[in-house]
């Protein structure tokens, strides 16, 4: 009777212990990622400083800053859908600091029927972080450059259409108020679906053994039988 059970018993044992390492190993990871988004947002939240001589685009990341300035040209529109807001642009102008340097600025969502809206003119403090977003791909259109609306924050490129330094501060705050509303940078689009996979697994071993003790009983049944 034991030589019967022997192999399903082996792969179910080996079966359950795969799926249970594997859930373990989500657990490990949805640790790490939430000790990394804590991170992430305690650097967001921090008191602002002055813009860095050099930026990083891996050590700044989503350091907070406060710029004095004023802004210079026509903007560049990124075509967004928020959840709020619904479709409409960001505004992403070239801005000239107080030190007379000139970064991309990103002021914020407009919506379609407010597109060209007056920004703010004169003397403007901007308050937000730094940003080195990673949103082209493949599929990516190629902005129309006729009527300024682009389908992603391609820093390089916008930095070259706005003559600017490749550095984008994401306001969270603008003085004197803009027409703009900010969207300021936050941990809501990094995902964090560990927790998910872990159960997934898990409920696969249950599964698993559970399958393995029918298919014992059924052999046992048929070797009384």
């Amino acid at each position: 009777m034991l030589r019967k059970i022997f192999f399903p018993l082996l792969m179910g044992v080996a079966g359950c212990a795969v799926l249970i390492a594997l859930g373990t190993w989500q657990v490990q990871r949805l640790t790490w990622k939430t000790a990394i988004l804590d991170q992430i947002t305690a650097t967001i939240i921090a008191p602002p400083v002055a813009l860095p001589a050099n930026p990083d685009p891996v050590a700044d990341e989503y350091l907070p800053v406060m710029v004095s300035g004023q802004i210079i040209g026509a903007p560049l529109s990124v075509l967004v859908s928020t959840a709020d807001n619904g479709a409409g642009y960001r505004t992403i102008t070239a801005f000239q600091t107080d030190a007379g340097r000139t970064i991309a600025a990103d002021f914020g969502f407009l919506s379609l029927d407010d597109r060209g809206a007056a920004l703010p003119t004169g003397q403007v403090t901007l308050t937000g972080n730094l940003l080195w977003p990673d949103e082209v791909d493949n599929w990516t259109p190629e902005p129309d450059v006729a009527t300024g609306i682009w389908f992603a924050r391609d820093l390089p490129a916008m930095a070259r259409a706005l003559n600017a330094e490749p550095i984008l501060l994401v306001a969270r705050n603008i003085d004197p108020v803009s027409p703009t509303v900010p969207m300021p940078v936050g941990i809501e689009g990094i995902p964090n679906d560990h927790l998910g996979y872990a159960i997934t697994w898990f409920m696969l071993a249950i599964g698993w053994a559970l399958m393995t003790g029918l298919l014992i009983f059924r052999t046992l049944r048929q070797k009384d039988a």
